[in-house]
Order: C-alpha cells, then sequence, then structure tokens
C-alpha cells in the first residue's frame, strides 16, 4: 500500500511538472511587460479600422471576424539599447514555437513585418502580428476575433492600401513621450 501512494505521490510532481511548463507563453510575455517602462500597452477595438472604398466580400468578413487588437510596443531610444536586444530576442523565441504559422513576413529597409497565426488553416484563434524597425523598436500585436480565416485575411491585407489614415493618427501619438 505504502508503495502505491509513493507510485501515486510521484505520477502527480510529474504531471504537476509538466502542465507547469517553463516555456514562455506570448500572453505571459505581455503580462509581465504592460507595467515596464520600454513598452506601451494598449487595447484597440477592431471598430477603429476604416476605409475609403468599399472593400470585396471576403475582406468585409475578414474585418467583421475581428474584435480587438492588443498592442504591445518597445520604443527604443538610447537609453534601452541593449533592453531591445534582450526583449526582441525573447520575443523571437516566443514566435519559434511550432504552435504559431507563419501567414506572410516582409523585409525592407530595416524594417520588417512577421505575421504568424495560431490555429488550424480554415479557423485561426489568434493572429499575431510582429512589427520591428532597427532605430525605433517593435511592436507586438495579437488580434483577437472569432471564425478568422486566413484566406479572407490575405484578402484584407491587399486592401489595407486604402485604409484611412487619419482613423490611425491617435494611435501614432502613443508612441510619442
Amino acid at each position: 500500500m505504502k508503495k502505491i501512494t509513493i507510485y501515486i505521490g510521484v505520477f502527480v510532481m510529474l504531471l504537476a511538472g509538466i502542465s507547469c511548463s517553463s516555456e514562455a507563453s506570448l500572453q505571459k510575455y505581455y503580462i509581465d511587460n504592460q507595467s515596464n517602462k520600454n513598452f506601451r500597452s494598449f487595447d484597440v477595438p477592431a471598430s477603429v479600422l476604416k476605409f475609403k472604398q468599399d472593400l470585396p466580400p471576403e475582406a468585409e468578413e475578414a474585418l467583421a471576424s475581428f474584435k480587438k487588437f492588443n498592442v504591445l510596443a518597445f520604443k527604443r531610444d538610447d537609453t534601452n539599447q541593449e533592453a531591445y536586444i534582450i526583449e526582441k530576442k525573447k520575443v523571437k523565441t516566443i514566435l519559434k514555437n511550432p504552435k504559431f504559422k507563419e501567414l506572410i513576413r516582409i523585409k525592407d529597409k530595416g524594417m520588417s513585418l512577421v505575421i504568424k497565426y495560431e490555429g488550424s488553416d480554415s479557423a485561426m484563434d489568434e493572429v499575431i502580428v510582429y512589427a520591428s524597425d532597427k532605430t525605433k523598436g517593435f511592436a507586438l500585436v495579437r488580434v483577437l476575433g472569432d471564425n478568422m480565416e486566413p484566406a479572407k485575411i490575405m484578402k484584407l491585407a491587399t486592401s489595407i492600401q486604402s485604409i484611412d489614415s487619419d482613423q490611425l493618427k491617435d494611435l501614432g501619438g502613443l508612441f510619442k513621450e
């Protein structure tokens, strides 16, 4: 009887160890850095996205599937160069997790943009946008919604050029001191 109790105890400890994995998660990263002085953190409702012209039906459906955007941005300056390198490395490590599937990657003149998603090819649970600039910093945007489909989001991405920049000017002000 004593051996059974020991085996059960060891099994419970192993199970607890597995469930409390030390693997960094995106959610934990957001929570840990919301009050960090180097970061700006805010939520944006999807309703702020306005377009100057009508969108194709697939793009409209993609837009309607968005609920909100969680934004976490690291503003780089002369005083936080080392922290920038450390935080950028942490984010890249988190995004290397195989549960995040890559949708698109763009690099141009010191800037890069990576869009990844979690979920299946037909229904994404979450879309992650990681944008970085060598001189300005980086931003992580979690797009939360319902029934988000990669094909429709790609159609929306091609329509982004017509976004009403006046609607987003206030967001840019959040990165200024």
